[in-house]
């Protein structure tokens, strides 16, 4: 597993803590990789005659920090559902695990809050059966974070809908930036274990339309789960014109073995779906499909080996005839 910009958590405290103690960091730990942790890392890496990428890769992790085991994907062992929340949840926020999970923004869209990976919203009733889970499932993780606040949120999804608006609005600056405590409360909240399976049972729905979509286009593989709920999450779908393009297009892959030949579809579907796309947004959509279809990309500056972090691969998740 490589650790690099957009990471977080107590192994990028751990590289930073390292790299102060040889002069290469002067900036604070904080346990985020932004660019003067990648700048370190680099010339450490330098300093080893290492290839300077500011990736920590199983290498460079080695050179820095004998004495510990090189960390592996934190997803190795979860649900598909996990894995597909994570990935988008990165392309979506910018940041990599534990805050992929914890996308956080005001007021623009007259929603007042929208939180998570799906972006659930108090404007359209989607996020408080969330918060209400948190509240009822895991108080005393919630009384933990949430402290002299507990009461005031957990008595939110009671208010109507028009308070809970007017709550929002108030917690928040005039460019819908939530203040502090506040953003910090919910940022926290969502990078715990019980939150995100929370959003796990509530992105259940789309999950399983993924599925079936892969179904319906003969894709099996964990990648083509991940690229559906893509753009189920960031597109809405596939309508029925593209789909027949879609079609149109696998008619014509003939003659390559079965890895080759999911990659060539879901590649088509990525550009397809791009090419639909409102024209100030076909490149990014390509480029963030492209990514998950051919496995590894560069999304927003970040660099994504969907294998090494997600444990999303080309293995089969559906059960498939296979076809040449």
């Amino acid at each position: 597993m490589n650790i690099e910009r957009g990471m977080s958590g107590e192994v990028v405290r751990k590289v930073q803590q390292r790299l102060a103690a040889l002069g290469l960091y002067t900036s604070p730990i904080d346990s985020s990789f932004g660019g003067g942790t990648e700048s370190a890392v680099k010339q450490f890496q330098k300093r080893q005659d290492l290839a300077p990428t500011g990736r920590v890769d199983t290498k460079t992790w080695t050179l820095l920090l004998p004495d510990d085991p090189a960390p592996t994907s934190p997803f190795l062992s979860s649900p598909m559902i996990l894995r597909c929340l994570a990935l988008t949840g990165s392309f979506e926020t910018g940041s990599l695990q534990p805050d992929c999970f914890c996308g956080l923004v005001g007021d623009f869209d007259r929603q007042g809050i929208s939180f998570g990976v799906l972006q659930w919203n108090l404007g359209q009733g989607s996020l408080q059966p969330l918060l209400q889970d948190a509240f009822e499932k895991h108080p005393d993780v919630c009384q933990s974070i949430f402290h002299e606040h507990f009461e005031t949120v957990k008595s939110l999804g009671q208010a109507p809908r028009s308070e809970q608006l007017e709550f929002a609005r108030s917690i928040q600056n005039h460019r819908g930036q939530l203040n502090e405590p506040w953003r910090g409360m919910l940022k926290t909240l969502g990078r715990t274990s019980e939150f995100q399976t929370i959003q796990v049972d509530h992105a259940s729905p789309i999950f399983q339309k993924a599925v079936q979509m892969c179904s319906e286009y003969g894709l099996r593989s964990e990648r083509a789960v991940a690229l559906m709920f893509d753009i189920i999450t960031q597109n809405g779908g596939i309508g029925s014109v593209v789909k027949a393009q879609i079609q149109s297009d696998f008619s014509a892959i003939v003659g390559l073995n079965h890895n080759d030949s999911e990659v060539a579809k879901m590649r088509s579907v990525a550009n397809r779906r791009a090419a639909a796309s409102k024209l100030e947004y076909v490149d990014d959509v390509r480029t963030r499909k492209l990514t998950i279809a051919e496995g590894m990309g560069v999304v927003h500056g970040i660099n994504y080996d969907l294998e090494a972090t997600y444990s999303i691969t080309l293995n089969d998740f559906l059960n498939l005839p296979h076809q040449s």
